[in-house]
């Protein structure tokens, strides 16, 4: 029987991409800013952000090795706000119909301690959920099985009976390595429908 959910936060059920800030700046040029997004401000770069390291030693040491993209590297700070977008909305109703059913809710996201309270003040579904494990804030990120290890413990889950919901696969595959019942997320329908083909929803 499941009885808890799991929710990734970032490309489930928040907007995210760097691209929303980082557009504007590049004035058009895709294959600059994609360069850019790739190497100065590369994904594992902003992993070890959301990991817990702090953004004014992150930036600094980007900008030491990419000096001439100094002031862009320092707006993935400053101008962070500017990344998120809008809750999805279709997610948010499918999250819904979940606490209608009564079934306890939790999320695992990869964001930055310093960040995630932007994000709590935006999103009022934020509340639903019973606990918030917030990788930033507890020094571990998906897919570090670890991170998966705590949210069991300290949510009080069992894998078995746990649905987990993810886009990235990495995060998809440890999961799975642990028992949980793991859904790759794609699109709110696709979501609903693995969830009513398991009784979740009707």
């Amino acid at each position: 029987m499941i009885d808890a959910i799991l929710f990734d936060l970032g490309g489930v059920l928040i907007d995210w991409n760097p691209r929303y800030l980082y557009r504007p700046l590049f004035k058009g040029d895709e294959a600059a800013m994609e360069h850019f997004l790739a190497t100065a401000a590369a994904p594992e770069w902003n992993h070890q952000i959301d990991a817990g390291k702090p953004f004014s030693d992150a930036v600094a040491e980007r900008q030491r090795e990419f000096p001439d993209h100094a002031e862009l590297i320092a707006y993935w700070h400053t101008h962070w706000h500017e990344m998120l977008g809008d809750a999805l909305e279709e997610t948010v109703e499918v999250l819904d119909a979940l606490r209608a059913r009564g079934l306890r809710l939790y999320a695992l996201t990869n964001w930055s301690a310093e960040t995630f309270p932007i994000a709590r003040t935006r999103f009022g579904f934020l509340e639903w959920f019973e606990d918030i494990v917030v990788s930033g804030e507890v020094g571990l990120a998906k897919p570090d099985p670890r991170i998966f290890e705590l949210a069991i413990k300290r949510c009080g889950l069992t894998p078995g009976s746990t649905v987990f919901i993810d886009d990235n696969p990495p995060n998809i595959e440890a999961a799975t390595q642990l028992g949980f019942h793991a859904v790759r997320f794609e699109h709110a329908h696709g979501l609903r429908r693995e969830l009513e083909s398991v009784g979740l929803l009707p």
